[in-house]
């Protein structure tokens, strides 16, 4: 079983679970979205399987200085596409970390999620 950590290395939330894992030995690969991006493959699946709602950060520093005509078109569309771009060429966008392993995609600092892997 890969585990595989998504993330900022520098955010907050990233560093805790990393934590929290490496506490339990459990190990994993940490895929850093500034340093190797994000492919859009990948974020598809996470759509597919979590929403796009439960991925896009619109809570963040990033989403709030996007423009108002971007967040508009991801507020007003009826499909995921246009989230998704924003989170493709934003990455900073994307809720963190998202941990994936095998058929379990977790979003977010999950704690009790996390223990299961």
């Amino acid at each position: 079983m890969t585990i595989i950590v998504f993330g900022i290395a520098h955010c907050d939330s990233v560093k805790k679970a990393r934590a929290f894992l490496a506490e339990r030995g459990i190990s994993y690969k940490f895929h850093d979205y500034k340093k190797q991006g994000v492919p859009q493959a990948q974020v598809r699946e996470w759509v597919n399987a979590k929403g796009w709602e439960a991925l896009l950060n619109r809570k963040g520093t990033t989403w709030r200085a996007l423009d108002e005509n971007t967040k508009s078109a991801v507020a007003n569309s009826n499909t995921a596409d246009a989230a998704i771009a924003v989170m493709l060429s934003n990455p900073s966008t994307i809720k963190r970390p998202v941990i994936v392993s095998d058929d379990t995609i977790i979003v977010g600092v999950d704690f009790e999620s996390m223990a299961k892997l």
